[in-house]
């Protein structure tokens, strides 16, 4: 059984991030407190979270401060731990070096990399390595306790917009029902549940520059990663990205080696359904975030691209394509 890295216990009574400077957070690193000349740089490409590059001591480390109320999102600080953990020790993320209780921070390695703009990941060479490193996670990772059900996800961030008087689209039942119709779909041939990231956007990825070597690709951001369907990771990662039903096709061929009419159904029924979980969490977003952030606009995009998606001519025809043998 594997040891996690030591948590250390807050002496804070207050978790908020607004009350804990970088460098009081730093000094309670066992690793860091006694070091000289620690330097603390704010890194930017974060919207609900800060985060921090520290060098000491000729090496560099990124401290992540959790953003306010990200708890309300059904974030799982000892979820995100225990998956970035061992997405680290798998080489598929940046290695955690420490994780600070109660408040769920992280230190992990500083990675030096540059980001993979969405056109270049759209290149099958960059598919293909993304295929590889979740078929990695998905498979050797160990389970953890936490869940990432879309359908589940989509009622809870729902019921508490409705609680915060947020705005929803005038066709909410409609989308609604397709959702329901997906999951009914999906429930006549189960998949096993793995590990899963279930966040896959575009900034979450990063080339490592790797002396010597070719770039090694890292996925950051483990704040959703749960137990759910690889087809959730593998619709997120291509709905994200825009991805043509010709690159769909070489996400999954690498995957799985090959491409069957199930499975090219599956990831695009599960597509949308992405999609209305992004759209939920922007709407959500409006009655909680004290950001500067244009969510209502970001909920109104995603809606539309979902209902692009459950438009298709071949969409009746995914639905009952999931469940042949």
């Amino acid at each position: 059984m594997s040891v996690l890295p030591p948590a250390l216990s807050s002496h804070a009574n207050d978790s908020s991030s607004d009350q804990i400077s970088p460098a009081e957070l730093i000094a309670r690193v066992p690793f860091l407190k006694a070091s000289d000349g620690v330097k603390i740089t704010e890194l930017k490409g974060g919207i609900t979270n800060r985060n921090y590059k520290v060098e000491s001591g000729g090496k560099a480390y990124v401290l992540r401060v959790n953003g306010e109320g990200s708890e309300m999102l059904g974030i799982n600080r000892n979820v995100e731990y225990s998956s970035h953990l061992a997405a680290g020790r798998l080489g598929v993320a940046p290695e955690v070096l420490y994780f600070i209780q109660p408040e769920g921070y992280l230190l992990t390695r500083f990675i030096d990399g540059s980001r993979i703009g969405p056109e270049e990941m759209g290149e099958h060479y960059n598919i293909r390595r993304v295929a590889r490193k979740l078929r990695l996670y998905h498979r050797l990772a160990p389970p953890v306790e936490g869940e990432f059900n879309v359908f589940r996800r989509v009622e809870y961030l729902a019921q508490v917009s409705g609680e915060r008087n947020c705005k929803l689209p005038f066709d909410f039942a409609w989308i609604m029902a397709k959702m329901r119709s997906v999951e009914e779909a999906l429930q006549k041939d189960p998949y096993e549940r793995a590990p899963c990231h279930c966040d896959l956007l575009n900034l979450n990825f990063l080339d490592e520059h790797v002396a010597g070597e070719k770039r090694e690709l890292r996925i950051l951001d483990w704040e959703y990663a749960g137990m759910g369907d690889v087809f959730f990771d593998l619709a997120n990662f291509s709905h994200h990205h825009r991805f043509s039903d010709e690159q769909v096709r070489i996400l999954l061929e690498e995957y799985f080696s090959e491409v069957t009419t199930r499975a090219f159904a599956r990831l695009k029924l599960m597509w949308p359904m992405s999609e209305i979980h992004e759209a939920m969490w922007g709407t959500m977003q409006t009655g909680i975030s004290k950001l500067d952030e244009d969510f209502q606009a970001y909920a109104d995009l995603w809606f539309a691209r979902m209902r692009e998606g459950t438009t298709d001519p071949r969409w009746d025809q995914w639905l009952r394509e999931v469940a042949e043998k």
